[in-house]
């Protein structure tokens, strides 16, 4: 059974690693392959606490979040309470045909089971002319350095396994060519991680696994003991290349 990650933990981790510069950076990149003029709607899907919308409107956009978690969304109602947040998913979103010129969805089509049904959406909520950027990691290759790259590549592909699609990534590029957009590219771009941000996530996977019962906890405790170590003496190393896909509805 998956070790569940609660929402306060995961908006600790993910807070962590969006103050870094590199993610901020990538984050801004997103933006700019959007395209947006002044004043265009632009959705957030799967927004977390909402810092992309908050950043998107004070860009000029009127930007709507949206998550299926509510208590994800009452986050973000409280950090940029100006902002439009609603509850909704991905596959069944809460907005009229046409009604945005952009699309995002960052860390989210891993967590789908029909990519394929949640592109068909955001081609119906955008309208003629828009874009659509997705962006997230293939989860079989996440780099970690280790002192047993045997049981860490048991790890990383277990962990990889317990999630609906974890090589969406990959597919990005496919998947909108499928859907109908235009001019599709693909970005790679690296995060690296060597000190205690990302631990919590390393501890998590191991706990995943062994849960499942791809490791034992034997393996586990040696594993995470390793990498914490690791963490706190800045030795540890974990690259993650993240995937950025963009492309262009045509015009009416």
């Amino acid at each position: 059974m998956l070790a569940a990650m609660s929402n306060t933990d995961l908006i600790q981790v993910l807070d962590a690693a969006d103050a870094m510069p590199a993610v901020a950076r990538l984050r801004a990149r997103s933006y700019e392959l959007l395209d947006l003029q002044e004043g265009a709607g632009v959705l957030d899907v799967g927004c977390g606490a909402g810092r992309a919308v908050g950043e998107l409107a004070e860009r000029g956009a009127r930007a709507t979040g949206v998550d299926l978690s509510e208590e994800m969304i009452a986050v973000a109602r409280e950090r940029w309470p100006q902002a439009d947040f609603r509850v909704g998913d991905a596959c069944d979103l809460p907005l009229g045909d046409g009604a945005v010129a952009g699309y995002r969805a960052d860390k989210v089509f891993h967590l789908l089971a029909d990519a394929a049904k949640a592109l068909a959406e955001a081609r119906r909520v955008l309208a003629p002319g828009g874009r659509a950027v997705l962006i997230g990691q293939d989860w079989d290759t996440l780099v970690i350095d280790s002192d047993d790259p045997a049981l860490t590549r048991t790890i990383v592909h277990a962990r990889a396994d317990l999630l609906p699609d974890p090589r969406a990534a990959r597919r990005y590029r496919n998947l909108l060519l499928d859907a109908g957009f235009e001019d599709v590219a693909v970005e790679v771009h690296t995060a690296v991680f060597t000190d205690v941000t990302m631990a919590p996530l390393l501890v998590r996977h191991a706990a995943a696994v062994r849960a499942a019962g791809a490791i034992t906890a034997e393996q586990e405790t040696a594993w995470v003991s390793e990498q914490t170590e690791r963490a706190r003496a800045h030795r540890m190393f974990l690259a993650l290349p993240i995937f950025v896909a963009s492309g262009g509805l045509p015009r009416a």
